[in-house]
């Protein structure tokens, strides 16, 4: 197929409106998927033209587009963004900052896609199919010009804008453990059964980020809802006591704030990616201090549900906040 400079598609920033069903409005259809780039560590981060960009040809359109699909019933957004990537280019992604969705009509209904940057991990196992028979890198400009559909040239022209090279930090509530006072030592406190299910589910839904080491609170119900995924992947954990729980009531726990503070930043300019595990009622105030000291808003939101997740995408280049998200392990 040509290259199409032309794109005659109206993208849309919103739903149909109100004409399009009876109540204004139509149940979109979800899909997830990943902008695969790769480039020279040097450039990538001031010369975003140096970037290249994975597309992937539909033999049945005859068009080519990004890696993406519908996600599947009950299937979490960032366990969709993998597979879809996966099954469609051969390579496997691990996800780095979050791109903003694109919306927009598909046969007449509404169609809402969620978008990661994501590097490739291992060699290619693409093979030619019905579904996708050829995949190319190609530098920004010429994927643009490729692209046949302006919404997916929207994605590239986001991801652009911003850093390529991130790391995440990903702030997480522990799962549920059940009643405290029926445990003389509250630091000893396990998972009840409905925790130690999310804790397997959050496996494989942390491991769309790879295998970002774990530093954990030291309280059993934390160190427990990280085993799965540190021995799935292979990732390292430790404890840290800035981000434990001290209690000392029957239904009070404290902390060290201004340490809780400093061990959190610290994690921030090292920049590694991490999974913190700690207590929702430490989450607000270390999201707080994060996102004052990165420069950026703070949302009136900040609680999590239990087995729940903040994740802060990091510049590698300056440290500067370049997505934020946040997660259910259930959907």
């Amino acid at each position: 197929m040509a290259e199409n400079p032309e794109h005659p598609i109206t993208i849309t920033s919103a739903f149909p409106p109100r004409e399009t069903a009876p109540s204004g409005y139509l149940e979109p259809i979800r899909s997830a998927g990943g902008v695969l780039w790769r480039g020279d560590p040097d450039t990538v981060d001031t010369d975003p033209a140096s970037r290249e960009v994975l597309l992937v040809h539909r033999p049945d359109r005859d068009d080519w587009s990004l890696p993406k699909g519908k996600v599947k019933n009950r299937e979490h957004l960032l366990c969709a963004a993998v597979r879809e990537v996966t099954e469609e280019t051969g390579l496997a992604p691990v996800l780095g900052r979050r791109v903003p969705p694109q919306r927009y009509l598909k046969e007449g209904w509404p169609k809402q896609v969620e978008w990661w940057a994501a590097t490739a991990e291992g060699e290619s196992a693409f093979a030619p199919n019905d579904e996708i028979d050829r995949v190319e890198w190609l530098p920004l400009e010429k994927a643009r010009r490729r692209l046949t559909y302006g919404h997916d040239i929207q994605v590239v022209d986001n991801f652009a804008s911003g850093p390529a090279r991130t790391f995440p930090i990903v702030l997480l509530r522990h799962a549920a453990a059940g009643d405290k006072s029926s445990w003389d030592d509250d630091l000893l406190r396990p998972l009840d059964p409905a925790g130690r299910a999310d804790a397997q589910e959050l496996a494989p839904v942390l491991a769309a980020f790879g295998a970002p080491r774990v530093v954990s609170s030291a309280a059993a119900r934390c160190t427990e809802t990280m085993l799965p995924f540190t021995v799935d992947s292979g990732a390292d954990m430790r404890t840290e006591r800035a981000f434990t729980a001290q209690v000392v009531g029957a239904d009070t726990a404290a902390f060290d704030r201004e340490a809780a503070a400093e061990a959190f930043v610290t994690l921030l300019e090292e920049g590694r990616p991490t999974v913190v595990c700690t207590h929702g009622e430490l989450i607000p105030f270390l999201m707080r201090e994060a996102l004052g000291r990165l420069g950026a808003p703070v949302t009136q939101q900040l609680s999590l549900r239990k087995a729940a997740f903040w994740v802060l995408h990091i510049a590698q280049a300056d440290r500067a906040l370049a997505a934020v998200e946040r997660h259910a392990v259930r959907v």
